[in-house]
């Protein structure tokens, strides 16, 4: 069987319908022909100098990201700009680039169902539903196999997501009872009120900020602990994910290798002094 850029888009868009993309969002095909043949296909979550190199040495004529290239408006893609080197690197290595973004995290098994199955959940549906009873939206709720003390869920999560400098922090007391958990892969602060809202006993994302979580804390004594990841680890597992999409959709004909760069830009991590070895915080 031929396979061609368009026959794997069109894999992809039926698992991720553009029209769930949000109306800021950038997605499809940025570049590439849509008649070129596939033999390989590598999946990632940011398109950037490591990600074409690792497409290149692989092979591929297809490159699928989560993150959008071209996301604001553009005039024009010189290669002495660092997205537009980018583009010319793609089309002189005869390698098309496809995005699915906020598409695929609205869809109804999308990003935020590949977090939570890395990390042991069982989903019972959206965390924000698009309309009631549907299963597509932003974020997911889910239950743990039993409960486990908010410690141990930290770790989990830390344990089922791939190794970030930033790593995995958690904020609320450590020894609460966590059943039911939602996540929102990506910068997902946006969710705090529907999490609290669910009744969840945890929330996990990426990019929360201070002033919103300590609101959120301080918000009622039942309101969800927090796990705050990497922006990158908690959509990775999307990957995969989408590396089956294509499989099932087009079996024994294309090659698909999901990324193993680790694209966060966080490179290094240090603890200082706390209070309690008897300096004072700066």
């Amino acid at each position: 069987m031929t396979v061609r850029i368009q026959d794997v888009v069109e894999s992809l868009e039926a698992a991720y319908p553009p029209e769930l993309a949000e109306s800021w969002d950038a997605v499809g095909l940025v570049c590439g022909d849509p008649q070129a043949l596939v033999q390989r296909v590598l999946i990632c979550v940011d398109p950037v100098e490591s990600t074409v190199d690792e497409a290149i040495g692989f092979g591929a004529q297809l490159v699928v990201a989560h993150h959008p290239l071209l996301l604001r408006g553009v005039h024009g893609v010189p290669a002495d700009d660092p997205k537009g080197r980018l583009v010319h690197r793609l089309i002189r290595s005869g390698i098309g680039l496809y995005c699915a973004h906020t598409n695929a995290d609205s869809a109804a098994v999308g990003v935020s169902d590949a977090l939570a199955e890395a990390i042991g959940l069982t989903v019972t549906g959206p965390l924000s539903p698009h309309s009631p009873g549907a299963a597509t939206g932003l974020g997911r709720i889910g239950s743990l196999p039993a409960p486990e003390p908010f410690g141990g869920f930290v770790r989990r999560v830390a344990e089922n997501l791939p190794t970030t400098a930033w790593g995995v922090r958690g904020a609320g007391d450590p020894d609460r009872e966590i059943r039911t958990v939602a996540v929102c892969g990506g910068a997902g602060d946006s969710q705090l009120a529907a999490a609290a809202a669910a009744g969840v006993d945890a929330y996990v994302t990426a990019d929360l900020r201070h002033h919103p979580a300590d609101e959120h804390l301080a918000s009622d004594v039942r309101a969800p602990a927090l796990v705050d990841v990497a922006h990158w680890a908690s959509e990775w597992p999307w990957c995969q994910q989408a590396a089956d999409v294509v499989g099932a959709a087009l079996p024994d004909t294309v090659e698909v290798l999901v990324s193993t760069r680790r694209t966060d830009p966080w490179t290094t991590h240090a603890t200082g002094a706390t209070p309690d070895s008897g300096r004072t915080p700066a």
